[in-house]
């Protein structure tokens, strides 16, 4: 199994870890990040990780705006053989399961997996206990409703205290049970249920929306719908240098991990930012 522990915490010289995105999904929203197979997805895997990816977030169900739920039995047919697949392959790599549901969670700790990573921020009124008996780290991310009506006219009163106000009680759910905040982590879910202006006052913000300080941060930012309207990026292949651009920002802003589908780019993009440090 993975050391997880030190890949909760951005590296010794202040830059996030990097966490690939590997989408087992045919209605993602950036097309070209779907994979149909496991030995496809086993093949861009160990391809993320060369190019420098810390962890490796599987998901198989698309929760882009608009999205419709799927099945839980096809998610977890779409998921766990992939994880057993890419577990056995890269015996030493971290690996999140990007899911809703605690018994797809359940199933992908069982095959390998070292982290959820919780689009719901626990919806599922299982997946406290689920983290309490597993003892493995959890990302709790914010999104107002859901995937299916988030992007119809979201609001807040002010969007870094409601972000902040609604990630705590999740987080305090988990900490009332025995779960030591070190093994959570926070994302403000840029793109579920924000505006432009709502995704640009938290990423501003940087650790001002955690909770707890003891609590890492995540960015999810790549290819996001946000530059569509921020630089009229309509495709998401036209996404990257913005992505990049938001990147570019992210250790001034304290964050412990990234979150994309160009593992490459961003290495390279730490490592030239490192060298000119």
């Amino acid at each position: 199994m993975a050391d997880w522990r030190p890949m909760l915490i951005r590296r010794n010289d202040g830059f996030p870890r990097i966490m690939g995105v590997l989408n087992l999904t045919p209605d993602s929203f950036h097309e070209k990040s779907r994979l149909n197979s496991i030995e496809s997805a086993v093949s861009r895997a160990i391809e993320m990780v060369e190019e420098g990816a810390d962890w490796i977030d599987i998901g198989g169900e698309s929760t882009r705006p608009g999205a419709a739920p799927v099945d839980t039995e096809e998610e977890i047919e779409r998921v766990i053989p992939v994880i057993i697949a890419i577990r056995q392959a890269l015996p030493d790599t971290c690996i999140s399961i990007d899911t809703r549901r605690a018994s797809v969670a359940k199933q992908a700790l069982e095959a390998g997996a070292d982290m959820v990573n919780d689009v719901s921020a626990l919806s599922d009124s299982q997946m406290a206990e689920l983290i309490v008996q597993s003892g493995c780290p959890i990302c709790l991310m914010h999104m107002q409703g859901t995937p299916e009506n988030m992007q119809n006219n979201p609001s807040y009163q002010d969007v870094v205290d409601d972000v902040r106000d609604s990630l705590g009680k999740a987080s305090s759910t988990l900490t009332d049970m025995g779960v030591d905040p070190s093994m959570i982590i926070a994302d403000p879910g840029i793109g579920f249920g924000k505006t432009l202006e709502h995704n640009l006052s938290l990423l501003g913000s940087g650790r001002d929306v955690i909770p707890n300080e003891e609590m890492s941060l995540l960015w999810g930012v790549s290819r996001k719908s946000m530059f569509s309207r921020l630089l009229g990026r309509e495709s998401t292949d036209d996404r990257l240098a913005g992505s990049l651009g938001v990147a570019a920002r992210a250790k001034d802003k304290g964050v412990d991990i990234i979150r994309v589908h160009d593992v490459a780019e961003h290495a390279d993009l730490f490592a030239a930012m490192g060298a000119l440090r």
